[in-house]
């Protein structure tokens, strides 16, 4: 039976909490406290709402609400005590269908994550996108989250029970999330194309890449647009305004992948706003600007070793020497091109003139837990991170390990391993300064040989240029110092050097305003990555919006993830962003 907002926010409050009776499990004092909120002005105010007050509760009454839900192919599901929605969720997972072996497993597992955590592991099993997880991928999902801290995994019970209220009120409130259902589906279409199997890596100019692109085109014509894959490999689609004098809105991300990624890091920000023109062009209604999605052609720069090749072109920087960087099987990109059909004479031409355009505005997966901890669908950039990365390369002394003493070492592995945490110490210090030591090697290394030489990569980034190069020149002063106290040689290679790329605040205006009028209270936040978004900013003004990322916020890696739901409040946002637009005065 389907209900309605209106009535929900007009009954009285004993209707209110008897109708959302089996949004919570067996817990009614969450919908008695969200009476005393209404009225709602739509269904992501009401879902936020009440997960707002299960995030405010105590523990106690948190605990409560977790050990309220049954094991998963438990006692209780055997005995046939479920209520109805758990029941229908557990047999739309196929829960009720396990083979003997998978019910073992779960078995196993229950007991196993009830004797470690003393509450029992909660999964929103209709998934992502509401059309279930398969038992193989619970009982893979149980398994690693097993190994979690018990105050990481109390966190996540309570998120996977806000999932599970969300899609519980999209049935009682009959709410299909069509934006966020048709992101998802096409995410699963191009993700299943890849350079390698049983993983989504789509590298520049492969096979791939050129399907993900082709398909790209296609989606952008059935939504009404005009259509081009330009010299670099950018799918570019025009929503054409019927306005003579009309300037261009910019919108867009990239579709290749780093090795073994995820399906909507990059892909999101393509994807959605083609959803939404097609839903814009259906109705016969145009905006008073053209406005472009880009699908850009690279951004990872996995084949060559190049980043923004794609975002550069458009924004008229794109360095004509890279033409002759060579993959790993010593094919040139001017050839990858040339193979692919493209001509690099045109390259050039790519080139967008700044007065044509009004602004550009990315969607992007955040690639981070911030939202995921603050129970928000989507979030505001301020700014995109500015990068500093270097090699660096240590050089001590090799001798044997049993009879060199250990003050007469020069021990280029330890040197290395008081840098790994002077970095880690020196940018804990600001709130949005990052630094990473992703690579470590010990050259011919030996069990018993003291280490000769150590090679380290530094990645240092922070919202602020400033922040990030005050940061940058204590932690080469004091590796200086250490390398001077051990006796080590060491030698420092800049690999690249990014400015940060602030957000416009007068974009960001009104992107809080469509926020805001979706449900969500506005939050800002810093971008740690890179996107194509600090590329355009050379030409225009730029601004971002963040969807929340699941699993912990874990990116590049196939457990990368949003929901249908999430999608929608994000494509929502856009729409509503785009009918309100204003332009810079």
């Amino acid at each position: 039976m389907t209900t309605s907002l209106d009535h929900l926010n007009h009954c009285d409050a004993a209707a209110f909490v008897d109708t959302l009776h089996g949004i919570y499990e067996h817990s009614p004092w969450i919908p008695q406290r969200a009476a005393a909120q209404r009225p709602f002005a739509n269904l992501t105010a009401l879902k936020l709402a009440l997960q707002s007050i299960v995030a405010a509760a105590t523990q106690d009454e948190q605990l409560g609400l977790i050990r309220a839900h049954p094991e998963l192919a438990g006692k209780a599901a055997i005995a046939g005590e479920l209520t109805s929605e758990s029941t229908g969720e557990q047999a739309k997972a196929g829960l009720n269908n396990c083979s003997a072996e998978e019910f073992a497993a779960l078995q196993k597992l229950n007991a196993a994550y009830n004797g470690k955590f003393g509450f029992p592991f909660i999964l929103a099993v209709k998934g992502p996108d509401g059309k279930g997880f398969t038992r193989q991928a619970i009982i893979s999902t149980f398994t690693r989250r097993l190994k979690n801290q018990r105050d990481d995994e109390l966190a996540e019970n309570l998120r996977q029970i806000g999932r599970i209220a969300e899609l519980r009120l999209n049935d009682l409130l009959g709410h299909t999330p069509q934006f966020g259902n048709t992101i998802m589906a096409w995410s699963e279409t191009i993700g299943a194309w890849s350079n390698e199997e049983n993983a989504l890596t789509c590298a520049y100019m492969t096979d791939a890449h050129r399907n993900t692109a082709d398909q790209l085109a296609a989606w952008m014509r059935e939504a009404g647009m005009q259509v081009d894959i330009d010299a670099v490999g950018n799918v570019v689609g025009r929503y054409l305004s019927d306005r003579p004098d009309a300037k261009t809105l910019m919108t867009g991300s990239h579709y290749d992948t780093v090795c073994n990624g995820g399906k909507y890091d990059g892909r999101e920000g393509i994807l959605l706003p083609i959803a939404v023109v097609k839903y814009l062009h259906e109705r016969g209604e145009r905006l008073p600007f053209h406005f472009e999605i880009v699908g850009f052609s690279e951004e990872e720069g996995v084949r060559f070793k190049s980043t923004f090749l794609g975002s550069n072109a458009i924004a008229g920087r794109f360095d004509m020497a890279l033409l002759d960087k060579v993959d790993a099987d010593g094919v040139t990109m001017r050839d990858a091109l040339k193979a692919a059909g493209h001509d690099t004479e045109k390259i050039a031409s790519i080139a967008r003139n700044p007065a044509d355009l009004l602004g550009f505005v990315e969607v992007h997966i955040e690639q981070g837990p911030v939202l995921l901890q603050r129970n928000l669908p989507v979030g505001i950039v301020t700014s995109i991170a500015g990068s500093c990365r270097y090699l660096l390369e240590l050089t001590g002394v090799a001798s044997h390990s049993g009879t060199t003493p250990m003050t007469m070492r020069k021990d280029a592995a330890a040197a290395a391993a008081e840098i790994v945490l002077l970095v880690e110490r020196r940018c804990g210090q600001a709130s949005s300064l990052v630094g990473t030591v992703g690579q470590l090697q010990v050259p011919n290394g030996s069990v018993n040989v003291i280490p000769g030489a150590c090679r380290l990569s530094l990645d240092i980034r922070a919202a602020d240029d400033a922040t990030r190069d005050a940061a940058v020149t204590d932690i080469l002063k004091e590796i200086e110092a250490i390398c001077a106290r051990r006796c080590i040689e060491w030698k420092l290679d800049p690999v690249m050097k990014a400015p940060a790329a602030p957000c416009a605040p007068w974009l960001m205006r009104q992107l809080a305003a469509a926020a805001a009028r979706a449900g969500v209270q506005p939050f800002e936040l810093p971008s740690g990555a890179g996107h194509d978004a600090m590329a355009i900013a050379a030409i225009t003004d730029v601004a971002m919006l963040f969807t929340r990322c699941g699993n912990g916020g874990i990116s590049h890696n196939p457990l990368e993830t949003m929901t249908a739901d999430d999608a929608e409040v994000s494509a929502q946002i856009l729409l509503d962003f785009l009918r309100h637009f204003e332009t810079k005065t």
